[in-house]
């Protein structure tokens, strides 16, 4: 069932705890420029590296992952997403950058986020390269270390999904992200401790968890703003960097 033209958020089903509030604002809500052109994204994440890992502390037990970041320019840049197929046997109708696993027959992480956006979306990566990497993320329910890399597509692709993967590809312009009744932040009363949950509710579907962090820290970049949020300093996290 897809959900109705502009309904925000979308069906699928967020799993808040019983106990939870309002969150704050945006890095941006105050931000008189909120203008993203292409050549502002390149030169905020031109080489850049993994300043640390947001979210949760790894345990060390985390599996690698990699997620191809990828953006083109269409009169406003915008980022390629996939909302989950409900065959998954977890994460359905999420909506996530394309990516995975490591598997052996990568040699470096570069080569999981294009071999698995391959295979997800069909996206051809033969002379693409890397433009910079946003910090990597715990994810508490799969166990995995992501690593986003970044990079400028030089056109629209064409797209075909993995239609067992992939129930929808999404096309989301940065302008949209940036507005005030997309941003939504909640704190949930976990186990641990309270935690902040970031939201961006678009038209028929909600990013939120791993992949809302690696969007809000690409905005916060490329709009030149600081965003501490969940971030625990290199030091202390380089023996779970792999900055390949």
């Amino acid at each position: 069932m897809e959900p109705q033209k502009n309904q925000r958020g979308g069906i699928q089903v967020i799993p808040r705890p019983k106990s939870w509030r309002l969150g704050d604002v945006s890095p941006w809500f105050e931000s008189q420029d909120r203008k993203i052109e292409i050549a502002r994204v390149i030169d905020a994440l031109t080489n850049r590296v993994p300043a640390g890992i947001r979210g949760r502390i790894p345990t060390g037990e985390e599996r690698d992952a990699a997620v191809l970041v990828g953006i083109y320019d269409e009169y406003d840049p915008h980022l390629i997403l996939t909302r989950r197929s409900k065959n998954l046997s977890s994460h359905r109708h999420e909506v996530s950058f394309p990516g995975g696993r490591v598997e052996d027959l990568d040699h470096d992480l570069w080569a999981t986020a294009c071999r698995e956006s391959t295979e997800e979306i069909g996206i051809q990566t033969e002379g693409l390269n890397p433009l910079g990497r946003l910090d990597p993320i715990v994810t508490v329910g799969s166990r995995s270390l992501i690593h986003p890399f970044v990079t400028v597509l030089p056109e629209r692709p064409n797209l075909e999904p993995n239609t067992y993967e992939v129930e929808k590809i999404l096309h989301v312009p940065l302008s949209e992200l940036l507005l005030d009744e997309v941003w939504r932040e909640e704190e949930w009363e976990l186990p641990n401790g309270w935690v902040s949950i970031t939201f961006f509710e678009l038209e028929g579907d909600t990013v939120w968890g791993a992949t809302a962090l690696m969007i809000r820290q690409l905005l916060t970049l490329s709009l030149g703003l600081s965003d501490n949020f969940g971030r625990f300093p290199k030091e202390e996290s380089e023996n779970r960097e792999k900055l390949q």
